[in-house]
């Protein structure tokens, strides 16, 4: 296989099936199946309803899905810009090293400089040194100061039931 033998494309009504098998086996690589709880119709409605969240990539070989990039625009204060997100990039294990990453990362990075985009930016598990190394590689700074904070099933409900006042 070669690079040029890889298609990079926005997913399109159809995909969703195909993306969420590749979510479910970037949750096995990653030994989080049990959290995966979703479905393709949700991920279709996500992608491709209404209201888009998000939106994916796609790594093609011969028509087939290698690996996808979901990703959504966030914004920076700072920077008073928007920027893209990438909630998750993954090639099957069969297709890696061979550059399919490298292109979806930047296919994102061009997306970002065509809108104007302030920064490119995701989390990385710390176990994941190949991922670490691999992002590092292309250029990215792995932020050491930055924790991620994250509020999920019940304690989101109980968040959103606290008091009716403003609290700090």
């Amino acid at each position: 296989m070669t690079l040029s033998q890889v298609s990079i494309r926005v997913a399109v009504p159809g995909d969703e099936a195909t993306i969420f098998s590749l979510i479910q086996a970037l949750a096995e690589y990653e030994k989080l199946t049990d959290q995966v709880t979703g479905s393709a119709a949700v991920l279709r409605s996500h992608l491709f309803g209404d209201r888009p969240y998000a939106e994916a990539i796609l790594a093609d070989i011969e028509g087939a899905a290698v690996g996808f990039a979901l990703f959504f625009y966030n914004y920076s204060t700072f920077l008073t810009k928007p920027g893209i997100y990438l909630e998750d990039l993954f090639v099957l294990p069969d297709y890696r090293s061979q550059g399919i990453g490298k292109a979806l990362l930047i296919y994102l990075a061009q997306r970002a400089i065509a809108n104007d985009c302030g920064r490119l930016e995701w989390s990385v598990l710390d176990w994941n040194e190949p991922a670490i190394g691999f992002y590092q590689r292309m250029g990215a700074d792995v932020l050491p100061d930055w924790r991620i904070c994250r509020v999920t099933g019940d304690a989101l409900g109980q968040m959103a039931l606290r008091g009716s006042g403003v609290e700090g």
